[in-house]
């Protein structure tokens, strides 16, 4: 997710146009910027990242679901 803003160890990060709050309290040993991208699991910014592997790491997951059985929209 790539990060838009930062309060303190919280950060408004967004990812295809969906915007969360994030926790960076797991990383502030080295506090990312405004501007990183951060993976995230569970709320929290777990790992900072390249924006070019942020956006291998969408392609990948967005192969997965067009490549899997899961329906895709509800019925």
């Amino acid at each position: 997710m790539l990060i838009e803003t930062i309060d303190g160890y919280v950060a408004r990060c967004q990812a295809k146009g969906v915007g969360r709050e994030v926790s960076l309290f797991m990383l502030q040993d080295e506090m990312p910027k405004v501007g990183d991208y951060v993976m995230v699991h569970v709320g929290y910014a777990i790992q900072t990242m390249t924006e070019a592997e942020a956006r291998s790491t969408w392609e990948l997951f967005d192969q997965m679901l067009c490549d899997s059985d899961l329906p895709t929209e509800h019925a």
